[in-house]
């Protein structure tokens, strides 16, 4: 059995390294990675590969950025060709990125069939452009793999359960794995950030924190202000933004540093205090590792990390000094999100559906 993985943005790099890992250890699966090129600064992309240890793409589209439609329409003209010469039998997309639905349209218009890893979230936001490419490629896929069962209860309302498996969530597996191996590492932070202290990791990059300088001004102020020394891991698309609009990163409670590498992150994150994001991954991320979250959104697609106030949503950027001063929760964290074998399942399911 050949399967072909499109990827393209940093949180899908995370789950292929899981995936990648469980199709080697059969020895009936050929495994194609395509990188589509969204992401193509080396902190958000060569790093993972890398850091994760997942096998050099086989094809790079080289896609590279630009307008959703200018993004999505480069991937899918390049895709046909790939599909041509590789003849997979299963076409494996991850989340919710303009790869996602570039590389599900172009393999149904091809009669080659679509599973959907991470299908059935919902933010019921139709603004975020995540959402259309979540709910386009659960509609055309083949195969549902749902991380949740609250992701099921979705699809099923949608009419898709019959295509529906749950196996858990991916990046569970590769969280876990790096969680273990990181315990006494030292911690990579901007300057300015003392380790043995109270701090904050924070990330933002989604366009409705991003594109209007307003928002954006509202969000860096509030970051500023925040209780907490802010390690703020600076996605290119924030760098460019704030550029644009002449807002400064850093400043009074602010400390601006690179992305970093994943096991970098998932110590950073397993000794914070708390965690700043709009980022769907790192909510995850921080619920797992026992760290509390204020998300920068007013919705999350993880609605199970609000339960008993491990994530809170901060839809005003002047609620966020509140949100990080708030106790931390002391319930017990359920797996909501899987054992950590998930991407078997996902291999197996695969396996077991070409025989």
């Amino acid at each position: 059995m050949k399967i072909l993985s499109v990827v393209g943005a940093r949180p899908q790099f995370v789950k292929l390294a899981a995936v990648a890992d469980a199709a080697a250890q059969r020895d009936d699966v050929q495994h194609v990675i395509v990188h589509t090129g969204q992401h193509y600064d080396a902190a958000m992309s060569d790093v993972f590969f890398a850091d994760l240890r997942i096998p050099a793409p086989d094809v790079n589209l080289g896609a590279g950025s630009g307008s959703h439609g200018r993004q999505t329409g480069a991937m899918l003209s390049a895709m046909d060709e790939v599909l041509e010469e590789q003849q997979p039998d299963w076409v494996l997309v991850y989340g919710d990125t303009n790869s996602t639905l570039a590389g599900t349209l172009a393999a149904v218009k091809m009669h080659v069939r679509v599973a959907h890893l991470e299908a059935g979230l919902r933010s019921f936001n139709r603004r975020m452009p995540e959402e259309h490419n979540r709910v386009l490629t659960d509609h055309a896929a083949d195969l549902l793999l749902a991380p949740t069962e609250v992701a099921r209860e979705h699809l099923e309302g949608e009419g898709l359960g019959s295509r529906t498996l749950v196996v858990g969530d991916v990046m569970t597996d590769v969280c876990l794995r790096v969680t273990a191996s990181v315990a006494d590492q030292p911690l990579h932070l901007p300057t300015g950030i003392d380790p043995a202290g109270d701090f904050a990791v924070a990330t933002i990059h989604r366009a409705d924190n991003t594109d209007d300088p307003e928002r954006l001004a509202a969000v860096l102020g509030a970051l500023r202000a925040s209780p907490l020394p802010i390690a703020l891991l600076a996605h290119p698309r924030l760098v460019a933004k704030a550029r644009e609009a002449g807002l400064a990163l850093g400043g009074g409670s602010v400390h601006v540093g690179d992305p970093l590498a994943y096991a970098d992150l998932v110590a950073a994150v397993s000794r914070a205090r708390a965690v700043v994001t709009d980022s769907g991954g790192l909510q995850k991320e921080a619920y797992l590792l026992g760290t509390p979250c204020a998300t920068v959104r007013t919705e999350t697609e993880w609605v199970e990390t609000l339960e008993d106030g491990w994530n809170q949503l901060v839809p005003d950027p002047a609620g966020l000094a509140r949100a990080l001063e708030r106790p931390r929760p002391t319930a017990e964290r359920p797996d909501h999100y899987g054992d950590g074998h998930a991407a078997e399942r996902v291999v197996d399911a695969l396996r077991e559906r070409t025989r």
